[in-house]
């Protein structure tokens, strides 16, 4: 485990802490709070110790990139994106002082908001006593992110000098090595520690890596294999059960010699799947693939559900949601479960229609947790299915961090993770 803001003396220290308030934003207005609201339990503990100050640092959005992607989508739709635009996007998107105001009105006390991320070593100085800043955007800076370290150290260099402690609570990026995440560390006096909700990933992550309560059912969903086949591997040594969804499985099943009709699929994964099907098989491993499907002729919100009571789909349909034979496969399996990993929906959830497969599986990870199963969801989408589905709050552990959670249960070693102080 490692060490977190509890094991350290922050009275009278001067603390910079890295957040994800990497949040949902429409014209300059937070829409979704729950990172937000996940890293509050650390930021109050770190104020009710007494600490010099507090400077708060986090990305929000990749302005550079999501400028790039508006100016596109107005030259596809034949409109042009002025310098105006492109400032009332960012403005609406990107820039962190909404952010600093949502964060003052749930501590109830100021937040200093800094113009800038670098050049503010003054301001710092100048805090009040227990005071509180929030950086800029770091991503404003093209050294946050760069790939040459000479160009992040820079960047860390100074942001170091804004405290005597780096505290790292930002788990959803902590499988990046960027400036403010990791190379900060180099230029820091006392090691890193971690916050709370950084805590919290950690102690629920790696036992689902390491040594899970057995069984385990892992679920594995999403639309490619190629980005899941490293977890699919990784849980291969502790699972009792691999329950592939999503459309993912069609590659699988195309493997195996099925008809998949119009059905997403990766053919330069054939073989790949062909082999983690047969290690799966080598090591005693069920692999659950969908046995039925809810199908459609067009990947549309407004298509019409055709149920396909079979394996094999016809030529004119392509899948977009698993069928309660499936279902009733997921559930046997899963009643057995003493831990449950889940990473991936199982179908095109976003669509009403075809929802219904992964609300279902939401449900019955629920009902696991109550039984007194272990159950972690990880992953972007997984998570937007529990939230939409209202059963967060029944699973043992929702993690904030997608592309961070996959690649821990990877077993990969996550640079934010690595560089703190460990019990």
């Amino acid at each position: 485990m490692i060490k977190t803001v509890k094991d350290v003396d922050l009275k009278g220290k001067r603390i910079v802490m890295r957040v994800d308030f990497n949040v949902p934003m429409k014209e300059g207005v937070v829409q979704d709070d729950t990172r937000i609201m996940a890293a509050l339990p650390t930021i109050k503990y770190i104020l009710e110790q007494k600490p010099r100050s507090l400077v708060l640092m986090s990305h929000l959005g990749d302005p550079a990139k999501d400028v790039k992607k508006a100016a596109e989508k107005a030259e596809k739709a034949g409109k042009p994106f002025t310098d105006a635009d492109k400032e009332k996007f960012i403005n609406g998107k990107n820039r962190m002082r909404p952010v600093a105001a949502y964060l003052e009105g749930k501590l109830g006390s100021k937040v200093v908001f800094a113009e800038d991320a670098l050049g503010q070593k003054a301001a710092v100085d100048a805090l009040p006593e227990g005071g509180v800043m929030m950086l800029e955007n770091v991503r404003f800076h093209k050294e946050e992110t760069s790939k040459v370290a000479e160009d992040r150290e820079k960047m860390a260099q100074e942001l170091a000098t804004y405290g005597d402690i780096f505290v790292n609570d930002a788990f959803g990026t902590a499988h990046r090595d960027q400036a403010s995440t990791a190379t900060i560390a180099k230029f820091m006096k006392t090691q890193p520690v971690g916050g709370f909700l950084m805590e919290k990933e950690v102690k629920y992550l790696e036992p689902m890596l390491n040594n899970p309560p057995k069984p385990q059912i892992a679920i594995i969903g999403g639309a490619k294999v190629s980005s899941k086949i490293a977890v699919l591997e990784s849980l291969l040594k502790n699972a009792s059960a691999l329950i592939i969804g999503g459309g993912m499985a069609y590659t699988f099943l195309k493997a195996q010699g099925h008809v998949i009709g119009k059905s997403l699929v990766e053919d330069d994964f054939i073989d790949t799947a062909k082999k983690l099907l047969s290690d799966a098989a080598a090591k005693g491993v069920q692999i659950l693939l969908p046995v039925d499907h809810v199908g459609a002729e067009a990947f549309d919100a407004n298509a019409t559900p055709v149920a396909v009571d079979g394996v094999d789909i016809p030529e004119n349909l392509m899948a977009m949601d698993v069928g309660p034979k499936t279902l009733d496969a997921y559930k046997k399996v899963l009643a057995t479960a003493k831990s449950v990993v889940w990473n991936g929906p199982v179908g095109v959830f976003e669509f009403d229609a075809f929802a219904k497969g992964t609300e279902a599986v939401a449900k019955m990870v629920a009902e696991a947790t109550g039984r007194g199963a272990m159950t972690v969801v990880g992953g972007g989408d997984s998570v937007a299915a529990v939230n939409k589905f209202h059963l967060s709050d029944k699973m043992s552990h929702v993690s904030t961090g997608g592309g961070a959670s996959l690649e821990f249960l990877e077993g990969k070693t996550l640079p934010g993770i690595s560089i703190l102080a460990t019990k």
